[in-house]
C-alpha cells in the first residue's frame, strides 16, 4: 500500500515549526511505522552539555504525531496528544538520534503509538508512548451538537 503522502510533503510540512528548528527529517512513512532523525546540536543539549529531555520527547511526539496524522478516520477535525511517557535509557552529546514509531491501537476516537529513539550505533536512548485523542467537529468525541444557551 502506498504512504497517504510522501516524505517531501511530510517533511516540507514541518517547515517553520518545532520539528523543523529542532532538524527533524522524516525517513519512512507508512500507516505502520514512521522513521525519522535528529542531528543533535548546541540547540538540543542543556547547560549541562548534555541531550536535554524535551528534544527527544520532541522527536519521538513528532513521529508518532505523523503516524497518527496518516491513520486519521474520516470526519475528523484533527488530532492532539492527549498522554505520554518517556523512560530514558542514555544520552548523547553528539550524532544523530534516529526514532521508529509503531501503532498500538488506531482507533475511531484515539490511537497509541510506540516508539524507540536510538544513536546511530542502534544504542537504546529512550522509549516512548503516546495517547492521541480524535477530534471531531461535534462537541467532544460523543458525537453531541454544540447548541448556544446564549441570546
Amino acid at each position: 500500500m502506498e504512504p497517504i503522502f510522501s516524505l517531501e510533503k511530510a517533511n516540507d510540512h514541518s517547515q517553520g515549526h518545532l520539528s523543523d528548528i529542532l532538524g527533524l527529517e522524516f525517513l519512512e512513512i507508512s500507516r505502520q511505522k514512521i522513521r525519522s532523525r535528529m542531528t543533535i546540536t548546541q540547540k538540543h543539549r542543556s547547560p549541562t552539555g548534555y541531550l536535554h529531555a524535551a528534544s527527544i520527547i520532541a522527536l519521538a511526539d513528532t513521529t508518532c504525531g505523523c503516524g497518527t496524522a496518516i491513520n486519521l478516520p474520516k470526519g475528523n477535525n484533527g488530532f492532539t496528544t492527549l498522554e505520554l511517557k518517556s523512560n530514558f535509557l542514555g544520552t548523547l552529546r553528539e550524532g544523530d538520534l534516529y526514532c521508529e514509531a509503531v501503532p498500538e491501537h488506531i482507533g475511531r476516537t484515539s490511537q497509541v503509538w510506540s516508539a524507540t529513539v536510538t544513536d546511530g550505533n542502534g544504542k537504546r536512548i529512550a522509549l516512548f508512548r503516546c495517547s492521541q485523542i480524535i477530534l471531531y467537529p461535534e462537541c467532544g468525541n460523543l458525537n453531541l451538537k454544540i447548541e448556544s444557551t446564549t441570546k
